[in-house]
């Protein structure tokens, strides 16, 4: 669980300069195998109800009730860490990061067969903010509490922590969680533009009236919710969430609304005179920034390029303190790692290679060189950073450790993570106590009974030590959103070094059938008057088997009464109720002749497969 870093601009510098020590050698590295294990560890660290083909088998249902004393279903997201609280702030900036991470390299991501499996992690956030979303000025930002959940060390599925949820509203606003959200559903709406358009426009919907929450109700969250200050305090406040929002809006819309409102708000925002060293969950500005500069070299800005020029100068400000080439260098170990702070430092090293490498290729792109104190620089050179960068945590380091769970041969085995440390509920389903998993597992020497794939660690400190631990949680906590933007970094190294022009409009390749089929959301048809919504409401086991029952709802939403409907159900295994059969397709039960206006038809089907396919055939009004 994170504690906020300092928040540091060009009026408030520390920095160390970059360390002379020549690079190590690189021993070359399966950038695609870990590309495969990094997206695991997201499975490992959801909340809900599992869907049958959940890869990380030692993980069960949790958080079953999340919401429901709030009157709200708040059931499913990630937990953000070693712990079991849902943290909205930093979940919404994973699913932006994850979203980003495939709109620049998806198609890499798909020659490796893993953007089906990319987009289904993307979406389990993306379910999980519909549900937080439940009005246009209301947002839910966190379920747990950080304070109790630290004082019990149990696996999710035995959580008797305090599962209260907490929102923003407009008389409690919130606007960097709402922007940052915003910019996520914004994001992943075009992850979901071509191959499910009724979900992106679902998407862009929430998107939309958030940002508007966020930019008319103006306040900091953690003022709002105050239990997530020690947490994920917002130290930078909520301008650059703005933005952030607004940049990724209007990528998603082409909407000159959201480009004037970074042309116009760039000076007062902060984004043209701040410039940064860092970018993470709390500290958007680069990330605004580089895709400013995107806009520019696109030729999109028209009358606001002065404004964006210096949006420009600002992402080449970060890129060449990456780099050592700045006027102020970002601080590095001896063995070349970026270092920002002794606790969870990885997340820097993440966020700020994939800013690296998408800066790379968009000057690459456009023809041009990258603008330093020390002179030009050639895009390559960007590259080069980002690669040492990950090839560090791959294991090409003083101490030869992989830093990500599970690849290599040497990497951390006493991870500070409650599932991963205690023995899986489906092996040994005895309730584990809140003071009971301190005394039994946490401070066992040995390694953790469930491997946490893919997990990236905190990391070492700023002398590349490092102790594997499960008390050193500043050293081998791991966090989405240090996996988040490795998504990219690695789909990008498996994929070569040709082919790129990343300042074309984003064309995503058809995925392979993920193992994980997305539940649909509710899907329009002939004159989009009927709906169709399915939901899992309930899984068991029976004589070695999972079972789930999902409940279907079909909703006239049209003014007139239907008389008459054909289902199409494919890919159905087991019993389904509430219909009559006919041949192959569905149609009304025997006690149903027709469905007024507004009204509802559910049924329900039970197997051991992920949800069927329903759409319709045919209808009739009357």
């Amino acid at each position: 669980m994170e504690r906020p870093a300092a928040f540091l601009g060009r009026m408030a510098p520390l920095f160390l300069l970059v360390s002379l020590i020549p690079s190590l050698a690189t021993a070359g590295h399966d950038y695609g195998q870990a590309l495969s294990k990094s997206i695991l560890f997201f499975e490992a660290q959801r909340s809900g109800h599992l869907p049958s083909t959940q890869r990380i088998s030692w993980r069960a249902n949790s958080g079953l009730d999340d919401g429901k004393a709030s009157g709200v279903d708040l059931v499913g997201g990630y937990y953000d860490a070693g712990d079991n609280v849902k943290f909205g702030l930093p979940m919404a900036f994973t699913v932006t990061m994850m979203s980003w991470s495939i709109l620049e390299y998806g198609k890499q991501m798909a020659a490796s067969g893993e953007l089906a499996h990319a987009m289904d992690a993307v979406k389990w956030g993306t379910d999980y903010f519909i549900k937080a979303h439940p009005e246009p000025y209301v947002l839910y930002g966190e379920v747990g509490d950080g304070n109790t959940d630290h004082y019990c060390w149990q696996r999710p599925e035995d959580m008797t922590t305090d599962r209260r949820a907490y929102r923003v509203d407009p008389s409690n606003p919130g606007s960097d969680l709402a922007g940052e959200t915003a910019a996520s559903m914004a994001a992943a709406s075009i992850v979901f533009h071509s191959h499910n358009p009724s979900y992106s426009a679902e998407l862009l919907r929430h998107a939309e009236q958030l940002f508007e929450f966020a930019d008319k109700y103006r306040g900091k969250y953690d003022s709002s919710i105050t239990v997530a200050r020690k947490y994920y305090q917002s130290v930078s406040g909520y301008n650059d969430e703005l933005l952030w929002a607004a940049a990724w809006l209007y990528q998603a819309t082409n909407n000159e609304y959201y480009l004037d409102y970074l042309g116009n708000n760039g000076d007062s925002l902060g984004a043209t005179g701040w410039t940064m060293t860092e970018f993470g969950w709390d500290v958007k500005y680069a990330g605004v920034q580089a895709l400013g500069a995107k806009f520019l070299m696109q030729g999109k800005v028209g009358r606001h390029a002065p404004v964006f020029e210096k949006y420009q100068q600002n992402a080449e400000y970060f890129m060449c303190s990456c780099i050592g080439k700045g006027s102020k260098n970002a601080q590095k170990t001896p063995g070349g790692l970026i270092f920002r702070q002794r606790w969870n430092n990885m997340q820097f090293v993440t966020s700020a290679s994939f800013l690296a490498v998408v800066y790379s290729d968009y000057l690459a792109s456009s023809g041009k060189s990258l603008r330093c104190a020390s002179g030009n620089v050639q895009p390559s050179e960007l590259l080069s950073f980002s690669k040492s960068q990950v090839d560090y945590i791959l294991g090409d380091n003083p101490r030869a450790t992989s830093y990500m769970v599970g690849y290599g041969s040497n990497y951390p085995r006493q991870v500070h993570h409650r599932a991963a440390s205690i023995v899986s509920y489906k092996v040994d389903s005895s309730f584990v106590s809140c003071r009971g998993g301190y005394a039994t597992w946490f401070s066992r020497k040995t390694s953790d009974p469930n491997l946490l794939t893919g997990a990236i660690v905190g990391g070492p400190d700023a002398y590349d030590n490092f102790a594997d631990q499960r008390d050193n949680y500043e050293q081998t906590e791991p966090a989405t959103y240090n996996n988040a933007p490795l998504l990219g970094l690695l789909a990008r190294f498996a994929g070569g070094h040709s082919g790129y022009n990343q300042l074309l409009p984003v064309v995503l390749p058809t995925p392979k059938q993920s193992a994980f089929k997305p539940i649909p959301s509710p899907v329009a048809t002939g004159t989009g008057l009927i709906s169709i919504d399915q939901r899992l409401t309930a899984s068991w086991n029976a004589n070695g088997k999972t079972y789930f029952r999902y409940s279907t709802m079909v909703a006239n939403n049209s003014d007139k009464t239907l008389k008459s409907l054909n289902l199409w159900i494919s890919k159905l295994y087991g019993p389904i109720w509430g219909l009559t059969k006919t041949g192959n397709s569905y149609s009304f039960p025997p006690w149903i002749q027709s469905l007024p206006s507004g009204e509802k038809l559910e049924f329900v089907y039970i197997h051991t497969s992920p949800q069927a396919e329903v759409s319709v055939s045919s209808y009739t009004l009357a």
